[in-house]
């Protein structure tokens, strides 16, 4: 009997121990809430009764879906899992940031070069994508390189406030070891003030917003423009508080555009008229399902989204897919967007390089083609 009641008081403080641990800082990862959020958010083009809005209709969840969802899973929950483990790179950045590379760091994280300039994108260090350390997605592989190996960049720029595209840890370190400002969609500096990042590093746009950043009063040689996208926000129960976006960079030469997370909408043929062609596009191929495709677009979607900003010439620069590969946030195979990627880019003509976790691409100096992926699931 000794023995049974030791036991069950050894499970029952484990049991509060992990609970404890699960809890542990969610509410301050969780960021500002919606009343430190709306000074900054009234007046905006897409800002009306305490939300955000797509110039788009858009839904997070198509009507009537969420009994197949939670069927899904239960039945497919792990169907986004590797077989085998995901091949890395470990990260070679060279002391000067190049005309155009960019090197994947896995999911959304980037670090794009173009015109001597660096500028990471949604970076993401953490073990998970929750505001708990012992809930929510976990890393497939890990991460490539240390965030402290990463050099001085010029900016930080954050497509929105989900948990797999910013991430209060990877902040944090962030405003330890770099200096470069974070650009951010409107609503997200409440987060970031929240966190402890200085207000002179805080520079938050609405879409059709630019800034242009430089080493000293002379040097206007990069400019950051918040591009639309179609997507959705938040961090806790309440949405839509802040806004999201994609990211034109442009420097003297060269344009980049970062897609971060969105669905497929007509403003990628505007940012192309307006902001482009680009050279290099970063867009999102993975976490579609037929249930959610106004916020996620697929592989294909993804092809033609490239020509749309290479002002319809979809061979025209070069497509390296992100938000893929990391973490399993929906019910298709884990090589399955890659696969599809591959396969309509083909069919289009459309430049593509697939870059292990890790690799740095440079389009005028590409590797011999690798389907490393085949080997992984």
């Amino acid at each position: 009997m000794r023995i049974t009641r030791l036991a069950g008081s050894v499970a029952s403080t484990f049991g509060l121990a992990w609970m404890a641990r699960a809890v542990w800082g969610v509410p301050t990862s969780i960021g500002a809430g919606p009343s430190a959020i709306a000074p900054t958010a009234i007046g905006k083009s897409s800002y009306r009764d305490g939300r955000f809005h797509n110039t788009e209709p858009a839904s997070m969840l198509a009507a009537g879906a969420a009994p197949s969802l939670v069927w899904s899973g239960l039945t497919k929950g792990r169907v986004g899992r590797p077989t085998n483990p995901v091949p890395l790179v470990t990260p070679s950045v060279p002391e000067q940031a190049a005309e155009l590379a960019v090197t994947w760091y896995g999911h959304a994280s980037a670090l794009v070069e173009l015109d001597g300039y660096r500028v990471l994108a949604d970076p993401v260090w953490s073990e998970r994508v929750s505001p708990s350390p012992v809930v929510g997605p976990a890393r497939l592989h890990p991460v490539p390189g240390e965030l402290s190996q990463v050099p001085q960049v010029d900016a930080v720029i954050i497509s929105h406030d989900h948990y797999d595209h910013l991430d209060k840890p990877t902040v944090d370190e962030l405003v330890r070891t770099q200096l470069a400002p974070f650009v951010v969609p409107t609503g997200i500096g409440a987060h970031l003030r929240q966190w402890g990042v200085p207000e002179y590093r805080i520079i938050e746009l609405d879409w059709g917003g630019s800034v242009s950043l430089g080493r000293d009063t002379d040097d206007r040689g990069l400019t950051i423009t918040c591009a639309e996208a179609r997507h959705f926000s938040g961090r806790g129960l309440v949405r839509n508080t802040t806004l999201w976006a994609s990211w034109a960079l442009s420097g003297p030469t060269k344009r980049v555009y970062f897609g971060g997370d969105t669905g497929y909408t007509k403003a990628f043929s505007q940012a192309g008229a307006v902001l482009g062609p680009f050279d290099l596009t970063l867009l999102p191929i993975g976490a579609y399902d037929e249930r959610w495709t106004d916020v996620h677009m697929n592989p294909e979607e993804a092809v033609q989204a490239h020509a749309d900003l290479c002002l319809g010439d979809a061979g025209h620069g070069l497509l390296v897919p992100i938000h893929w590969a990391t973490f399993n946030l929906a019910f298709h195979g884990w090589s399955e967007p890659v696969r599809r990627l591959v396969s309509a880019a083909a069919d289009r003509g459309t430049p593509v390089v697939v870059p292990k976790p890790g690799q740095r691409v440079v389009p005028n100096d590409l590797p011999p083609r690798d389907s490393w992926w085949e080997n992984v699931e």
